[in-house]
């Protein structure tokens, strides 16, 4: 696997691949929910400062990481990679390259935390909404 540049073009691709990790790792999350974020995850996907793709060995898009003012904003695989350390190297091209230091993380996602926590991130607070006021507590973490 490989990360590299996202072409607007595979912004649909990127889209599927929130999707499919989402319902596969927040089954806190309701499928209306889904449906509410679904534009704004696509609209931010032009908009954001840093956005990078994870590509396995077919070229094909499996994931991304999306990092503004030095704070990871999405970080998502295909639920078919997971555990291959594509999480891992999303994260790293985050740190690394585009100087991402802090991320938010819902706290119902356990596995997600563990991820974070195990990479060096620790937890600086808590908020018990999500950042449109959902009730989706967020676990605020950082590098140390």
């Amino acid at each position: 696997m490989k990360v590299s540049e996202i072409a607007a073009a595979e912004f649909g691709r990127a889209l599927e691949v929130w999707e499919a990790s989402v319902r596969a790792t927040h089954d806190f999350v309701s499928a209306a929910d889904i449906e509410f974020f679904r534009p704004m995850v696509l609209a931010e996907f032009g908009q954001i400062q840093h956005l990078a793709g994870l590509r396995d060995d077919d070229d094909r898009l499996v994931g991304f990481v999306g990092v503004a003012d030095a704070k990871v904003e999405m970080l998502f695989l295909d639920p078919e990679v997971r555990g291959q350390g594509g999480g891992k190297l999303l994260l790293d091209h985050a740190v690394r390259v585009f100087g991402g230091t802090s991320l938010d993380v819902n706290e119902q996602n356990q596995q997600a935390v563990g991820f974070y926590l195990h990479q060096g991130f620790r937890i600086t607070g808590r908020s018990p909404l999500d950042g449109l006021g959902k009730p989706y507590p967020l676990l605020h973490l950082a590098l140390p």
